[in-house]
């Protein structure tokens, strides 16, 4: 049994998004083809699922 707590452990604002720098951070992390990248775009098509019932087919 687990419980989800939709809360940031550590929370950020952003001011001006730097799409440059987010960029190159992707890069630093294997690329935009890489590991880290593959799982970052599945992370954030997760939280961009419109329902709960899609979010909870992308949550193992």
């Amino acid at each position: 049994m687990w419980l989800y707590e939709k809360k940031m452990e550590h929370p950020v604002r952003v001011t001006c998004p730097d799409v440059s720098f987010a960029k190159l951070v992707i890069t630093q992390y294997g690329g935009p083809d890489g590991e880290l990248g593959a799982s970052l775009r599945y992370l954030n098509q997760r939280y961009s699922m419109p329902t709960n019932q899609a979010k909870a087919l992308c949550t193992y």
